[in-house]
């Protein structure tokens, strides 16, 4: 009896893996509330009915137009974006083994810029369905380089960290150049530069979607090699671990991550670093638990910021990127400040 008692209480979860399991439940929950304030709330005030009627009954009317043709686009691209810069956020911390790194260190978001800048100022581009793909290769092209500079199959950390220091410097020095040189372009990419999900449309959503679910499922398969490489090289070689080819993928996710969310919805800053550094502080280091959170409260922060930015200014609105700035700005003083930012 004793043995079986006994054998009866292991099998029993531990209380931390409890806690982390309702976290995620909560985190859920504070989606759901978020998603919903997205649809509800913006410059035009519009009743509980209105809202019910636009989502579930629609016959075109000018409040129908607001919810099922602005309002729900913008909510799915906040979704879809917020989640894939928490993913992204989170990979390239554990890649680099650095608690401040987001997903702008690969040189990401300054090959979109690039490519985006290049778009408009040569080749006329105008729309952005037309240079979002223009912004997705940039930021493809960029992380490769990044990489092979690295030191490609020899890369490290410290490698990656300042081949892409590096290359975003340069990438951002020629944006700047073009852009005072052609102020056609300026006033065209200016919006974009910014970080919005304002101009969503089912267009953009169709056109970015697949990358990001690819790069979505691509990161969450990765949350085992990852734990192993955080403990280092030699640690991650003993357990099994392919370093190399992990660290191929984890690339390959935050550039389908970060280069779709980033053409989609331009360079949104501090989503990526902020939230998978205060995951950790609720899931510990594990990453099976870090990126599922990181998936469900990235796009709450930034939901949250872009409802922030219509409500604060009405009638007008205050791009979500610059929410978050505003946010993550001094978040990201009191990590660097902070006695317990050095290690993941």
């Amino acid at each position: 009896m004793l043995l079986e008692r006994s054998t009866t209480v292991k099998a029993k979860p531990s209380p931390p893996r409890r806690r982390r399991a309702a976290g995620l439940l909560a985190a859920g929950g504070a989606l759901l509330l978020v998603t919903a304030a997205s649809v509800a709330f913006g410059a035009k005030s519009i009743s509980p009915d209105g809202i019910w009627h636009g989502l579930f009954a629609y016959t075109g009317t000018d409040t129908d137009v607001v919810i099922r043709d602005v309002r729900l686009p913008r909510t799915v691209l906040g979704l879809l974006c917020g989640a894939a810069l928490g993913l992204a956020g989170a990979v390239m911390q554990a890649l680099t083994r650095n608690p401040l790194a987001d997903p702008g260190l690969l040189g990401v978001n300054a090959g979109a810029s690039a490519a985006v800048v290049s778009a408009i100022s040569f080749l006329g581009v105008t729309s952005l369905t037309g240079y979002v793909w223009f912004a997705f290769l940039g930021a493809a092209v960029v992380a490769a380089g990044v990489y092979a500079l690295g030191g490609s199959r020899a890369a490290t950390p410290v490698r990656l960290a300042l081949a892409g220091t590096a290359v975003t410097a340069a990438l951002y020095g020629y944006v700047n150049a073009v852009a005072l040189l052609d102020t056609a372009a300026l006033d065209r990419m200016r919006f974009w530069s910014v970080g919005s999900i304002a101009a969503a449309n089912p267009d953009v959503i169709r056109q970015v979607a697949p990358f990001l679910v690819v790069g979505m499922l691509l990161a969450l398969a990765l949350a085992r090699p990852l734990n192993a490489i955080a403990l280092g090289d030699d640690a991650a070689r003993a357990l099994g671990a392919h370093i190399t080819r992990t660290r191929v993928l984890a690339m390959v996710a935050v550039t389908l991550l970060c280069g779709a969310a980033t053409a989609a919805c331009g360079p949104i800053v501090f989503v990526g670093l902020i939230v998978p550094h205060a995951v950790r502080a609720l899931t510990g280091p594990d990453m099976r638990w870090v990126l599922p959170y990181a998936m469900l409260l990235a796009p709450v922060l930034l939901l949250g910021a872009d409802v922030v930015g219509r409500l604060v200014t009405r009638p007008s609105e205050l791009q979500a990127g610059i929410v978050t700035s505003l946010i993550g700005g001094p978040v990201f003083i009191h990590l660097v400040r902070g006695r317990r930012t050095a290690h993941l």
